[in-house]
């Protein structure tokens, strides 16, 4: 079994075109997380509270974050994605997040075979009512586990692609 971090291609164009590995599916409670050594996947736990995840939610392979984890990425489709699925996406924006006082980014993409999403180029086009959506369900889910999430704010495209470049170089540094 190949392992789906390191031996997976980052897309056909990155950094505007990326692959993501869906690891939790939208409308989950159940967090799941790729084990970094075997390539598994792996329950981390099932969330404390009564939300579920808003979008698909995984990580672009190849890349790695200011937080040395994979490069969080939501992927918008109509349809939750089966976990560990291969999604071909296009990069539109990014949501800024702090963890526990560190930086930890979840870029925003929208799946390139979904007609219902693929029309969506950049951040300002979701409705905003959506980005509060996800704004409130990163800094509520954590919250009956006593951590603190912040989400500062949200940019677009450029930015987004900029961090993404960011973080398929700084996993060259790290493992090639």
């Amino acid at each position: 079994m190949s392992h789906p971090w390191h031996e997976t291609s980052p897309g056909t164009n990155p950094p505007e075109y990326v692959n993501a590995i869906v690891e939790i599916s939208a409308g989950m409670r159940t967090k799941y997380e790729v084990d970094k050594e075997s390539g598994l996947l792996k329950l981390d736990r099932i969330l404390y509270s009564s939300v579920h995840y808003p979008a698909n939610y995984g990580f672009i392979p190849q890349s790695l974050g200011e937080d040395n984890d994979p490069l969080d990425i939501m992927v918008l489709c109509r349809e939750p994605i089966q976990p560990l699925c291969l999604v071909p996406a296009r990069v539109i924006g990014v949501m800024h997040m702090v963890d526990q006082g560190l930086a930890d980014d979840k870029i925003l993409a929208v799946a390139v075979n979904d007609a219902n999403t693929h029309h969506v180029n950049d951040i300002e086009e979701l409705a905003l009512h959506f980005k509060l959506e996800l704004k409130e369900f990163f800094e509520s889910y954590t919250r009956l586990e006593n951590k603190s999430v912040t989400v500062p704010d949200f940019k677009g495209k450029a930015v987004a692609t900029t961090i993404v470049a960011e973080a398929l170089a700084y996993y060259k540094t790290r493992f090639r």
